[in-house]
């Protein structure tokens, strides 16, 4: 199962150390490697997350998530992603960005870092808002039961995501966007640019959630209605009939992890610039970092580790909802990784270790019904 899932992980990390030898050498094959673990410690609530979207999809399209997912992870994001940034900010044509990220790799930094506030801004808002619509929804299994029944309450106030939103980028804008951070340590007024980018983040949120939402709801009603004509067929002893309308609720599904994803790689993508500024570096060490990412994905979900451990999708919810402060954060200041990397990675060993307690408290008490499953403390 092990070799299976991370087969290609593993080869894909063998090929880039070794890609990354013949390109600079020992050093670039450190740096790579570096960039690799950066991935993989930001990512992990990523993962998580991934994992509760996509225990919904069939073999189909866990397989896509793998193939063409990965090609716009690693191509996509890690290495288009970085040129299309510096395309837009210097106003440049895409293939002058290209040559500049290989022959100026200090002049294209720069521009990098200048247009971090924006990039900043649209990621923190839609982190922001996922955090947020996951807080605010009644769940039967909660975590930190005194924090989330209260905001559950409050969650029953329609919008009540999007005006908290609002009023943190608004704060935001004039607070950070004010004095945010440039190369060389300088600092420029980009209020406005940040509240922008902010709005862009929050509109690409609402329409792709929206969409993945309402085609969730059309899956499963699909999933139902194929599953009865299937019996209805064994019963008259006809051949079971395929329905490819869940085909598209499963797109816009596919879609929106994709989206989220590249949300969760701008962290990744604006702290490698900390440990290199070379592209095709970056593009390796965060590539392999991305597949690991992808595997561990598909690794929980035919594990059911997310049915075992049921507080982890919280903790990731959490740590969602603070890498996105920390994203806007670092619109003005600079937040080493380490620390980005650690609060996340804390919050999930925290909802995993509170997972084990529970089902301990479960085992003793002798499974119990459902019900009893839904109250039982997480001793937090």
């Amino acid at each position: 199962m092990l070799l299976k899932t991370f087969g290609w992980s593993f080869a894909v990390t063998a090929l880039g150390l070794v890609a990354a030898v013949f390109y600079g050498g020992w050093t670039a094959f450190g740096i790579v490697a570096i960039l690799s673990i950066l991935e993989i410690s930001l990512s992990f609530d990523n993962a998580v997350v991934n994992a509760g979207i996509l225990k919904k999809m069939n073999a189909f399209w866990q397989k896509i998530f793998l193939t063409i997912g990965i090609l716009i992870a690693v191509f996509g994001m890690r290495l288009v992603f970085p040129v299309v940034i510096v395309a837009i900010s210097a106003q440049l044509g895409p293939i002058e960005a290209v040559d500049l990220a290989l022959t100026d790799k200090d002049r294209y930094q720069e521009l990098v870092t200048d247009a971090h506030p924006s990039i900043a801004a649209f990621g923190g808002m839609f982190l922001l808002m996922i955090f947020l619509d996951f807080i605010f929804e009644d769940r039967d299994i909660k975590w930190l039961a005194w924090l989330e029944r209260p905001l559950a309450k409050l969650g029953k106030v329609d919008m009540l995501s999007v005006c908290i939103a609002l009023i943190v980028l608004l704060v935001s804008a004039i607070t950070f966007g004010a004095h945010a951070h440039q190369h060389g340590g300088a600092h420029a007024d980009k209020a406005e640019t940040v509240l922008l980018a902010g709005i862009a983040g929050l509109i690409t949120y609402m329409i792709v959630g929206g969409l993945s939402g309402y085609f969730e709801d059309k899956l499963e009603e699909e999933e139902e209605r194929e599953h009865e004509e299937e019996e209805a067929a064994e019963r008259a002893g006809k051949p079971k009939s395929a329905v490819k309308l869940a085909g598209k609720a499963a797109f816009f599904m596919f879609l929106y992890l994709e989206v989220l994803d590249a949300s969760f790689s701008f962290d990744g993508v604006i702290g490698a610039f900390a440990i290199t500024n070379d592209i095709v570096l970056m593009a390796l060490g965060l590539g392999i970092g991305a597949m690991y990412v992808r595997s561990l994905t598909v690794y929980l979900v035919r594990q059911g580790t997310l049915d075992d451990y049921v507080y982890l999708e919280h903790g990731a919810h959490y740590a969602i909802g603070a890498l996105a402060l920390i994203l806007l954060v670092t619109i003005q200041y600079q937040i080493h990784e380490i620390i980005t990397g650690l609060v996340g990675v804390i919050l999930i060993g925290w909802s995993f270790w509170s997972s084990v307690r529970r089902n301990r408290a479960l085992a003793a008490a002798g499974g119990g019904g459902d019900q009893e499953k839904a109250e039982v403390s997480s001793g937090v």
